[in-house]
């Protein structure tokens, strides 16, 4: 039988992010700190932490409306890039995933999908640009197989970065000096996936304990 996952999974993820965000805010400032503005780490915290309040006040009901709700947070919370970024790739995630009540992981990697053209759409950037794509790319292929394939794309994708010239964002105006540091916008879409997976083997031990 296909595992599904209801719109608390998608808050409980979500949590995760948060939680895995202020734990690293530090590191993913002092990566900010080498290639643009010393501010992603404070700017994920603030804003994933609205998100866990926001829905920990008013729970949607469906998987969507939960992405759909936290996007909209971030891009309302979040100043510099990395809020409309993250918020537009929430929102059109939960955009595509509908209103339906229940998604497959096969869905959510699909909805993510849309959502991570949406953010290649609004920043100009694809794959080797030194981005959070070059960690998000890989995690949505990767999620087509399992949540821990995500989880490892994106790491790898991460680390990835450290020898890529930034073509896009502020890192870019460093030219050759960007090269050899870690791009923080994939370090931290890097969390997420970790967050994701995560969250599904703490669900895989909720289901077992439950049967």
């Amino acid at each position: 039988m296909t595992e599904t996952f209801g719109a608390d999974f998608l808050v409980r993820w979500l949590a995760a992010v948060a939680e895995a965000v202020d734990r690293e805010a530090d590191r993913l400032t002092e990566l900010d700190s080498a290639i643009g503005d010393a501010d992603h780490g404070a700017n994920l915290t603030r804003g994933f932490a609205a998100v866990t309040e926001t829905l920990a006040k008013e729970p949607p009901a469906t998987p969507g409306a939960v992405l759909t709700s936290a996007g909209r947070q971030l891009i309302s919370t979040v100043g510099g890039a990395s809020g409309p970024l993250y918020g537009t790739l929430l929102r059109r995630t939960g955009k595509t995933l509908g209103d339906g009540d229940r998604v497959t992981r096969e869905q959510l990697a699909e909805a993510l999908g849309s959502g991570v053209a949406a953010v290649s759409q609004l920043g100009g950037a694809q794959v080797g640009d030194k981005t959070m794509l070059d960690a998000l790319v890989p995690a949505v292929q990767g999620l087509r197989k399992s949540f821990a394939a995500a989880r490892a794309a994106a790491e790898e994708g991460a680390l990835a970065t450290v020898p890529l010239r930034a073509r896009k964002g502020r890192a870019s105006y460093l030219g050759e000096r960007s090269v050899g540091h870690q791009d923080p916008g994939a370090t931290s879409s890097a969390l997420l996936f970790a967050a994701l997976d995560e969250t599904a083997l703490a669900e895989a031990g909720r289901t077992e304990g439950a049967s």
